[in-house]
């Protein structure tokens, strides 16, 4: 499916006031939401820990204090599961999901990042145990708040769903279970933006993975992307290729199971992956706050372009 002239006017035109009414990101808050969610205080937030219900309600005060609505209690999806690498079962795990109105569609893009990570484990040789997940994933976590209050004043034409997901790292559980419970037909969703891990890549890049199976999301991110920083990559998602196949590595992979599209904005893995070195000192803050503001753009893109009806 080719996007029409028309279409691709549309994005060039929505592009030209983009850069010239310097819409972005607030830098500042998005920093210090992330070393906040990454700090020692909240000791790796690890689905069912003090630390993960501190996270969590940090982001519920912020979903709060933006005026989202919501179609859950509270903002809070809560859902059991059985952890079976553990034979654990975790009880009142919970999502936290807000929602703004589109100005001209009912139709849904669901916006989505991991809150939880693996919490304290193994000291490191300098005797640090909390693992403490800033790039994973209190980056995507961070960006979701800022996400949320920018189109909390600048009204998108689709409806978004903004989910701050539990469960993530125990098997996209709080994906899964928001998918489960979805307080819309499925048929609503044109769209799942994931966010998990975009605060640091030595090369200078950020990938856009998904656009294997819908071809049509390639060509608005490519025109959305030309010439910004950090370079947008695609790739990672075509089938047969084993672990650097992304299309399940992150809670996008529930919205594909239920054949949603999606765009998973990642970066590949780099040496504090999983240690606890992923600490807000290790984030590259440049690339981190530019990552945001090309996702920003990205998404005001195909909120322009994608179906409305």
């Amino acid at each position: 499916m080719q996007l029409s002239i028309k279409s691709t006017l549309s994005c060039l035109l929505f592009l030209v006031f983009f850069q010239t009414n310097g819409q972005s990101i607030a830098s500042k808050s998005l920093l210090e939401n992330i070393k906040y969610l990454s700090s020692d205080e909240l000791k790796g937030r690890k689905t069912g820990s003090e630390g993960n219900s501190q996270a969590r309600a940090f982001i519920l005060e912020q979903f709060k204090s933006i005026g989202l609505e919501t179609q859950y209690p509270d903002y809070q999806q809560k859902f059991d599961f059985e952890n079976r690498r553990e034979n654990k079962p975790y009880e009142n795990s919970v999502n936290i999901v807000g929602f703004i109105a589109g100005s001209s569609s009912q139709k849904l893009i669901v916006i989505t990042a991991h809150y939880d990570h693996v919490g304290v484990g193994r000291p490191n040789t300098e005797g640090d145990s909390i693992y403490n997940g800033a790039d994973d994933n209190a980056s995507g976590t961070a960006a979701l708040i800022e996400l949320a209050k920018y189109f909390k004043e600048n009204r998108p034409e689709h409806s978004i769903m903004f989910a701050a997901l539990d469960g993530e790292e125990m098997g996209l559980q709080g994906a899964k279970a928001l998918v489960k419970d979805f307080p819309f037909p499925m048929e609503q969703i044109v769209l799942n933006i994931n966010m998990d891990m975009i605060s640091r890549n030595e090369k200078g890049e950020l990938y856009a993975s998904g656009t294997y199976y819908n071809p049509i999301l390639k060509s608005i991110l490519e025109t959305a992307a030309a010439g910004s920083t950090p370079k947008l990559l695609f790739g990672h998602d075509e089938p047969n290729t084993g672990r650097d196949n992304w299309t399940k590595s992150s809670d996008h992979g529930a919205f594909f199971d239920v054949q949603v599209p999606h765009i998973y904005f990642g970066v590949e893995d780099h040496p504090d992956y999983h240690k606890p070195s992923d600490s807000f000192e290790n984030i590259d803050q440049q690339f981190y706050i530019n990552a945001v503001n090309l996702i920003l753009k990205c998404t005001l893109a195909l909120d322009a372009e994608l179906p409305k009806e």
